[in-house]
C-alpha cells in the first residue's frame, strides 16, 4: 500500500489521479478489516506457528538445524519469528514491495552468507502448511503468498540445487 501510494504520488505529480489509478486504495480500504483481523490472529499464534514448524523440521530433517553438531535451533527461532512478524505487517499493509526492499533483500544476503538457503526453503514451505492448519482460511489466504515470497527469496539457491 505504501509503495503504491508513493508510486501514485510520483506518477500523478502536478495532476489529479484518475479513478483507475485510485482503484488500489478502494481495494485496500475494502480489505482493511480483514487485514487487521489477520494481523491480530497471526500475532496471537506466532509462537505456536514457530514451535510447530520446528517440531516438523526436527522430524522431517533432523540434522538440518544441527550442522557440524552445532545446535542452531535458538537462532533459527529468533530469525523465523522476525520473518513472521515482518510477514504479518505485510499482510496488514498489503505491501510486498516494502517487505522486499526494507527487509528481505537485506536478510537474503545474511542467509546466503551463512549458507542457510536450504533451511529457509524448507522452513517457509512447512510454515505454509502449518499456517493453513492453525489459522482460519481467510487469514491463511493472506499470509501464505507472503510466506512463498519469503521462501522464494530466502531459499533461492536451495531450490535450484
Amino acid at each position: 500500500m505504501l509503495s503504491k501510494l508513493q508510486q501514485l504520488g510520483m506518477n500523478a505529480d502536478g495532476r489529479y489521479a484518475s479513478d483507475a489509478e485510485l482503484q488500489f486504495m478502494e481495494t485496500y480500504i475494502n480489505s482493511f478489516d480483514s487485514r487487521v483481523e489477520a494481523y491480530i490472529r497471526i500475532k496471537e499464534v506466532e509462537k505456536e506457528i514457530v514451535e510447530t514448524v520446528l517440531k516438523k523440521l526436527r522430524i522431517s530433517h533432523p540434522k538440518l538445524l544441527l550442522p557440524k553438531g552445532e545446535d542452531l535451533q535458538g537462532k533459527w527461532k529468533q530469525d523465523t519469528l522476525r520473518v513472521l512478524r515482518h510477514s504479518a505487517m505485510t499482510v496488514l499493509l498489503d505491501d510486498t514491495e516494502l517487505l522486499k526492499q526494507q527487509f528481505l533483500y537485506w536478510f537474503q544476503t545474511i542467509m546466503q552468507a551463512f549458507g542457510a538457503q536450504e533451511v529457509c526453503n524448507i522452513t517457509y514451505l512447512i510454515m505454509q502448511d502449518v499456517v493453513k492448519a492453525l489459522l482460519p482460511k481467510n487469514v491463511a489466504d493472506l499470509l501464505c503468498p507472503i510466506l512463498e515470497i519469503n521462501r522464494d527469496l530466502l531459499g533461492a539457491q536451495a531450490k535450484s540445487l
